[in-house]
């Protein structure tokens, strides 16, 4: 009975994921999951998990709402995972308390602004084969990045050749802006289209006139013919 009644008195909350270990850091709960071999993040995590550590595994994901039960979530060690997509809502619910997100040394291109939102986290974005475009530089103009590194978040691929290679930072303060860029495409685009719709319309007025035409010739032709064909029986 009284085994019972010490697992019925031990919370929820306060178990450990089997392929991690729980210890308690300054009187805060640490769940520590580094180089676990683990492809996904732990689904039995403690709700009251203040440091979490995911660092060095297999990772290629983060879910929508991967973190939402963990309130009391501060810092989050992702880095050197495979990860390669965010989902919008990967943080929603521990956007507000996070003061720490490394998610360095992945295989991030991209990552999405919503994802971002409300969070006030001191960023660490470095080391991914990142796209250098609009999106990204929003993510950037948004985000708290960690200024030890911020140099290290260099252009993977970018829309110009001449930009691979190159710290993002040391782009954009060179001038350039990805955003302009899209602008100017859009605005391309947008005119390219308008001039096939104009071309368009005018065929088909040249076309329609010129089928009007024809049909007048044709009809006048009838009418010319029609005396000559009631002159011959008489």
């Amino acid at each position: 009975q009284a085994f019972f009644c010490l697992l019925l008195c031990i919370p929820w909350g306060s178990s450990c994921p089997p392929s991690c270990q729980c210890t308690e850091r300054a009187g805060a709960k640490a769940v520590l999951c580094s180089s676990r071999h683990l492809e996904e993040i732990p689904k039995d995590i403690p709700r009251d998990v203040v440091f979490l550590k995911l660092d060095a595994n297999s990772i290629t994901r983060i879910p929508s709402n991967a973190f939402r039960h963990l309130s009391h979530l501060e810092e989050i060690d992702l880095s050197r995972n495979a990860i390669e997509k965010i989902d919008r809502a990967a943080f929603k619910g521990v956007a507000a308390g996070l003061r720490s997100l490394d998610l360095s040394g992945n295989r991030i291109r991209s990552i999405p602004k919503e994802a971002l939102a409300a969070l006030n986290a001191k960023l660490r974005l470095a080391n991914n084969p990142w796209h250098c475009e609009c999106a990204l530089q929003e993510v950037l103009w948004e985000a708290r990045l960690d200024p030890d590194s911020v140099q290290d978040i260099t252009c993977h691929t970018a829309p110009r050749e001449e930009y691979v290679g190159k710290p993002l930072l040391q782009v954009l303060d060179a001038g350039v802006n990805f955003c302009s860029v899209r602008q100017r495409t859009m605005d391309v685009a947008m005119f390219v289209t308008m001039f096939g719709w104009f071309a368009m319309v005018i065929a088909y007025v040249v076309c329609y006139v010129r089928h009007n035409r024809e049909d007048a010739c044709r009809h006048r032709d009838r009418l010319r013919a029609l005396p000559s064909a009631q002159a011959h029986p008489e």
